[in-house]
Order: C-alpha cells, then structure tokens, then sequence
C-alpha cells in the first residue's frame, strides 16, 4: 500500500471516530425560560377559586386535590397499575412471527461424495428457488417461565398496594402540615393588624420624643432612655410579626396556590379545645393495624415470601410447548406450507448448585422485613404515646396562656383608662399593651399546637382523614369528607 493509500485509510478512520464521539451541549438559557413559563402555567392550571372565607377543612381539600407531592403520588400509583397490567403479558407464551424475502445470486447446488471410495457419487442438483418468500409464526410456552411471571406479577401487585399506602402517608402528612400553617395563618391575621397599628403609634411617640429632645425640653436622659424602650418595644413587635408573615405564604404553598394570592381566612371567635375520649388500648390495635408503614412491611413480607417462592421454582425442571405454522414459495417442495409441534424438558443444571443459597438468601430476606416490621411497630407505638402526652401538656399550656392573655386584656384596659385621665405615661401605656398582644400571640401560637397535637393523635392511630372512595372529586366533597371523619373521631 502506497503513502497516499495509507494517509486515505488514516483520514477515514479518523473520520469514522470523531463521527462517533459523544458530546453534551449545555441547555440553552431561552429554553429553561420557557420551561420555567410553562411550570408556571401549568402548576396552578384548572384549580377551582377560592369563594368567600377560607375555612380549615377547604384549605385541606385543597392540598388534598392540588398539592405537588400529593399529585405526583397518584401518578407514581397510576403508573405502578400500568406496570402490573404489562406484567400480566410476561405469562403469556412467547409469539413470534417472521415473514421476508430470501434469495442468492447464483444456484444453491449441492453434491454427495462417497465416503467409502472418496468420489463423487451425486451430480451437483438443487431443491431450491434462487429466489423465495417465506414466513413462520411460532408460539413458545414454558410452563416454569409461566409460574415464575405469575409470582413476578402478583409481586408487581403488592408494589402498586405499596404506592398506595405511601398516598395515604402523603395525605396523613399533607393534611396535618395544613392544618398547623391554617391555625398559624388564623394567628397572623387576627394579630398582625393590631401590630401594625401599635407599631404605628410607637414611631409617632419615637417622633414626638426626638422632637422634645431637639428642643431640649426635659432630661436628657430620660428622653434617651424614653427613647430607647420605644426602640425595644419596635423590636420585639418586629420579632413577632417576622413569625407571623410567613404563615400565609407557607399556607399557600401547602395548598398550591400562586404565593401572591391574597385570601382571608375563616377564623373563630371561641377557642374550642377538644377532649380525648377513646379506649387507649383499642387505639394502639388500630395503629398497629392501620398505620400505612406498617401495612406497606405487611406487603413487603408479601413480595419476600414470593421471592422464596420463586427461587424454588428455578429449581425445577421446565417443560416447554411449542407449535408453529410455516410457509416457504420455494416450488421444490411438496408441501410449501406446513405446521409444527413439539414438547421439550429443560432444565438448568447450574440452578441446582445455586438454587439453595438462593432459597437461604429469600428467606434472609423475610427475616429482615420482619425484624423490620417489629421495629417499626414499636416506633408507632411510640408515637402514639408521645402523641398522647403532647396532646395533654399543649392543653394545659393553652389554659396558661388563656389565663395570661386574658389577664394582660385587663390589664391593658386598665392602663387605657389611666392613660385618658392622664394618670401614667404614653411609654406605660405602650409597654402594656406590648404585654397583652405578645401574650394573645402566646396564646394563639399554643392553641394551633395544641390542634395540631390533638390531629397527630388521631393520625398516629392510622385512621384515614379521607373514606376509601367519594362520589367525585370536587372541592366541597372532599371537605365535607374530611370534616365528616374528624367529626366521627371526636365522637
């Protein structure tokens, strides 16, 4: 080969390499913008408005039908049904079906030689078509195939039941964060109005103050030092409201509305505290019982056993079944369409020296979900006695707090009478009724943890906050769905 020959065969090979390298090109930022304008249309797309005063058992109907997390369980469930409908094809026998054009370009001839003498004993012939169609349809089934499929699909099964499960998780989850950012948002909007208004009435003292001090009227000192506690009360109520802005937002997100949505909230004017009234021993039976981690290691023990189930049948034997119908133009044959059948035993010898251990490693496998479940028994009932005792101290900081905040009330209105008479200062005044709303926030902020405890109580029982199926999925179906199963757990 000359040199030219040489660098042609080096120009095509390095041609055909870089044809096959690789590459990744970073995603253009246009692009991600649209994909962001997309999201956003699509994240608060069909919801249904919100009409009139947001009340609690909405506001969890809302998370229920419109929250991400929530969503995306049942798609993962409706995906996982799909994956069990394929499975169910794994049983079916194997069908295959062939149909092409076949020829050469000269005559496929054959001779026959003499294995005595060695010579040629047949003159070249051919029994065949240079040029020919053919088609075959052959179905194959292997019963050990079959019955490893139908335990691979009833384990495909127990993962949809899985998903499940985890959809209740999601909905026991969902529906408890709502329900402490709904009683936190109550706060807020009950209190942040009254913030904002002492808040007002501070700076206009800080103003009146630094007025007085520039025209040197008075102590010096104890203008600053007037100053100054005003400057201190502004803190504290800057601290408060920081704590209280954010219970909206955070509300909003929970039930996926756009987080600019201004909506107002159906607040109480009585502070309900709710009583416990059910057998304790019963409750940890339904924990036990209903908790959807648990139920999920109960399937999980399901598709463990299976797996031992279908190490042992490796061990066996298969017995295969096959039929198939053939056509072939080749105008040599007598019979130019023809069919076939047969029965044929396989086995693989080498999952007999592995079948055992495969069978020890299964039944490991059981073990440990069982170890697993006995674990997390005992963490439910954990939880629920830990729930339990929260739920009895959040009540009695509640009536703490009750008692200071109506306490600070009169005080308040005490101070507000002296204050018209001229009987105390501005600074008094101000300082008293910093004292009353810190202890109102107090008392607000313990009585959401205190529903909030009392609805962790009833989720750690496992009860569900929703009924297995609703007549549809509108808004006020599932809140009056919700609110029917809290109602029937106060009872």
């Amino acid at each position: 080969m000359n040199n030219s020959h040489k660098l042609f065969a080096t120009s095509l090979l390095v041609l055909a390499i870089s044809g096959c390298a690789v590459t990744s090109q970073p995603i253009d930022r246009s692009v991600s913008e649209a994909r962001a304008r997309t999201d956003l249309a699509t994240m608060f797309k069909d919801q249904e408005p919100i009409k009139g005063p947001l009340t609690l058992h909405q506001a969890m109907a809302r998370a229920v039908k419109y929250n991400l997390e929530a969503r995306l369980k049942v798609m993962e469930e409706a995906l996982s049904q799909r994956q069990v409908d394929l499975a169910r094809f794994d049983m079916l026998p194997r069908m295959a079906l062939a149909a092409g054009y076949a020829g050469r370009n000269n005559v496929g001839a054959s001779s026959s030689q003499s294995i005595r003498t060695g010579t040629q004993s047949l003159e070249p012939s051919t029994s065949q078509d240079r040029d020919r169609d053919v088609a075959d349809l052959t179905m194959v089934w292997n019963v050990l195939d079959f019955g490893v499929s139908y335990v691979s699909a009833k384990q495909q099964a127990d993962q949809r039941l899985i998903l499940e499960e985890r959809r209740r998780k999601v909905i026991h989850t969902i529906t408890q964060d709502v329900r402490s950012a709904y009683w936190r948002a109550v706060a807020a909007q009950r209190l942040l109005s009254q913030i904002d208004s002492l808040m007002g009435r501070i700076d206009q003292a800080r103003d009146n103050s630094q007025r007085m001090a520039a025209q040197r009227l008075g102590d010096p000192v104890q203008s600053l030092s007037y100053q100054r506690a005003l400057i201190e009360a502004t803190r504290q109520l800057e601290e408060q409201r920081r704590a209280l802005s954010l219970a909206k937002t955070e509300l909003a997100a929970l039930i996926n509305l756009p987080l600019n949505t201004d909506f107002t909230l159906a607040s109480e004017d009585s502070y309900q505290v709710p009583t416990f009234k059910a057998d304790f021993a019963q409750l940890e039976q339904q924990a036990l019982a209903s908790r959807p981690e648990l139920r999920e290691q109960d399937y999980q023990a399901r598709i463990s056993a299976a797996e031992t189930r279908k190490a042992m049948l490796r061990l066996l034997p298969g017995l295969e079944l096959s039929v198939g119908g053939h056509y072939d133009s080749n105008s040599f044959l007598t019979n130019q369409s023809w069919a076939d059948y047969g029965v044929k035993v396989t086995w693989n010898l080498f999952n007999v020296l592995s079948g055992p251990r495969a069978i020890k490693v299964a039944e490991a496998g059981e073990d440990v979900v069982a170890a697993r479940r006995q674990a997390m028994s005992m963490a439910v009932l954990a939880q629920l006695y830990v729930a339990n005792a929260n739920f009895n101290e959040a009540v009695r900081q509640f009536h703490t707090s009750e008692e200071l905040a109506s306490l600070d009330g009169q005080i308040a209105e005490q101070l507000r009478n002296r204050y018209q008479t001229q009987n105390i200062g501005e600074l008094e005044l101000i300082q008293g009724e910093l004292n009353n709303l810190q202890t109102q926030l107090k008392r607000d902020l313990s009585y959401a943890e205190m529903r909030k405890a009392y609805a962790q109580l009833y989720i750690s029982s496992g009860a569900d906050p929703l009924p297995d199926s609703l007549p549809d999925d509108r808004l006020q179906t599932i809140a009056t769905a919700l609110q029917n199963s809290e109602a029937g757990w106060n009872r």
